[in-house]
């Protein structure tokens, strides 16, 4: 028998025994789109998480006042200072004596300490608090990957000019602020000198006001004249890193007349951990919700298995006739292979549609929060070619495995008991 006869009769079968063989294919459509929905979100939320903390700069690193205890928090990307848990009972300032001591150190190529806090700022008819950030001028648009979307950057000469961050210039009053416009913080008047991209991350200059770190001691409360809320470094060689956060700890220790670690009153973190530490946590909960989606998939099987079975107490007359009419063992066998190989591959091509639609719905509703919370992460989904090839051959793969022993038992059947079969 050739191969096409045969699948012609395996399809046959399928259509003859829709309600089960349909149930069947329910079983993994849900199995195939619980994968496909899982991966494509997984996926994309990496991406996103990639990109996010890539824009951060690899060779950052920065330094806090206070022992930590756990690093960083899902939503809290985007450059600012406080990542970490201050866990020490006395916490100390970071001085202008550390940011010499860092300096000192091979692979620095900047050091920039900064104070931030809120301010109450008014523009047009309307007052808002607002996060409020003190830099150096001369080198903080070394420390940035943000673009200006107008204007220019902070200049030595500048005392009263400010560069506003996309989202307060864009959302935060009920006008846009426009460049080179004024604005008041704690009642004095800033010139608006530029205007930062928005890029859709919370925490970061995006949502800030930037300013000299000499005028930010002047509006921010509670900061002292030579204290830092925390320090920023820039490397000259990023492959260093490891190294080099190794230097800043001892140096700092040394410096601050700190012997032991477990006294220790500074935290020194970078973006490659935190990304690093995100990246495990996301694919340990990839792994678990696949964990399942597969059972879905081992019930979908297990049903494929019972509708051969079903289907060959049904169809063992037919089996009887077509072996008395000269069809061998392997034709029978093959019939049945493709009967459960059609039923995977239906289920696979239900399970991509669903997935792909699913994925794309979870995303809608993740773009609709704000920020860069858990559900932010879920706005990007990655359902690429090479998933869904993978899971329509995967369910298929199911289907073939799950008919073999059905098919198998088809084959063995006794011709003459067969066509005796009622």
């Amino acid at each position: 028998m050739k191969a096409k006869k045969a699948f012609k009769i395996s399809l046959n079968f399928l259509f003859h025994s829709k309600l089960r063989s349909w149930l069947t294919i329910l079983g993994i459509v849900i199995g195939i789109a619980a994968i496909v929905s899982i991966v494509s979100i997984s996926e994309g939320a990496k991406q996103q998480l990639e990109e996010r903390l890539g824009s951060l700069g690899a060779d950052l690193i920065t330094i806090s006042p206070g022992a930590s205890r756990a690093q960083g928090r899902m939503g809290d990307f985007g450059g600012g200072p406080s990542r970490e848990v201050a866990s020490s009972g006395v916490q100390k300032n970071l001085t202008s004596r550390d940011i010499l001591a860092l300096k000192s150190i091979p692979n620095v190529k900047y050091v920039m300490g900064t104070v931030s806090g809120k301010g109450e700022v008014t523009y047009s008819t309307k007052t808002a608090d607002v996060n409020i950030q003190g830099v150096d001028p001369i080198i903080w648009d070394k420390f940035i990957t943000s673009t200006l979307s107008e204007g220019r950057f902070l200049s030595p000469s500048d005392a009263y000019s400010v560069i506003v961050g996309g989202k307060v210039a864009e959302s935060t009053f009920d006008d846009e602020i426009e460049l080179n416009g004024a604005i008041t913080i704690e009642g004095k008047i800033f010139k608006v000198v530029g205007i930062l991209e928005e890029s859709g991350s919370n925490g970061g200059e995006d949502s800030k006001i930037i300013m000299p770190i000499d005028t930010a001691r002047e509006v921010i409360e509670d900061v002292g004249e030579k204290d830092f809320d925390s320090i920023s470094v820039k490397l000259e060689d990023v492959n260093l890193l490891d190294d080099s956060m190794i230097d800043i700890e001892s140096k700092l220790m040394l410096s601050r007349g700190i012997l032991f670690e477990k006294d220790k009153d500074f935290s020194v973190f970078s973006t490659k951990e935190m990304q690093e530490t995100m990246t495990e946590t996301m694919d340990t909960m990839s792994l678990f919700l696949g964990a399942i989606a597969a059972i879905s998939l081992i019930v979908g099987a297990i049903g494929i298995a019972n509708s051969m079975f079903t289907s060959v107490l049904e169809h063992t007359r037919e089996i009887g006739i077509m072996k008395a009419i000269g069809a061998k063992d392997q034709d029978v066998m093959y019939v049945f292979i493709f009967n459960a190989g059609l039923i995977g591959f239906a289920g696979g091509i239900g399970g991509i549609i669903v997935g792909t639609l699913s994925s794309s719905f979870i995303g809608s509703l993740g773009g609709f929060s704000t920020g860069s919370g858990p559900m932010g992460f879920l706005s990007s989904t990655a359902v690429t070619p090479s998933l869904l090839l993978l899971a329509l051959l995967f369910s298929l793969l199911i289907g073939i495995i799950a008919g073999a022993i059905p098919a198998y038992h088809a084959a063995r059947l006794d011709p003459i008991e067969a066509l005796r079969y009622e």
